[in-house]
């Protein structure tokens, strides 16, 4: 028999001692061989902290779990005053100019690519988090109709109209000529 053995069958402390030490030993190795999170999941993370600490800043606090899209959109409403993009107002000199040529009160506001670029790692930070997919607040259609009037309301007013992209599609190349293809009958 041998002692590793020998000390499993006589009770012997020194062998759950070593398998201790080497468990231990095992998950230290695991955690620092961990990758670094690229950079798209650190923001998600970051996000999600963020969402989470609004949500226990609200008055009476909010939890996760009771949620809904009036949150998500009040939480946006609030990113609004740390944004850098400038939204002029439909009274101003500048309104629909692509380049005004001087400074205006207008507000600064989150962009919307900003935000729709937000929505989307907080949607997946979300389930990734243990939600559900049909209660998902940040797929709700209030969100969509939300980002769908800040990029309208954006594009207006900087003079810039938005138009969709078209997808382009891959066509696929004949060898032949189709007049050499036999015909069906």
């Amino acid at each position: 028999m041998s002692s590793k053995g020998k000390d499993i069958a006589e009770g012997s402390s020194r062998s759950s001692s070593a398998t201790t030490i080497t468990t231990i030993t095992t998950a230290a190795t695991a955690v620092s061989n961990q990758q670094p999170l690229s950079r798209y999941e650190s923001q998600k993370r970051r996000d999600w902290n963020t969402f989470g600490q609004y949500l226990r800043n609200q008055r009476p606090p909010v939890a996760l779990s009771q949620c809904n899209s009036t949150q998500v959109l009040d939480f946006l409403r609030y990113l609004d005053q740390f944004g850098k993009t400038k939204v002029h107002v439909q009274g101003c000199l500048f309104f629909g100019q692509v380049e005004p040529p001087g400074p205006c009160t207008c507000p600064l506001r989150q962009a919307w690519g900003s935000l729709d670029a937000l929505i989307g790692r907080l949607r997946a930070a979300y389930e990734e988090n243990g939600g559900l997919p049909e209660t998902n607040p940040f797929a709700s259609g209030a969100i969509r109709v939300y980002l769908r009037e800040v990029r309208d309301s954006q594009a207006k007013a900087r003079g810039i109209p938005y138009k969709k992209k078209k997808k382009k599609r891959n066509l696929i190349k004949t060898i032949g000529d189709s007049s050499n293809l036999p015909l069906q009958q």
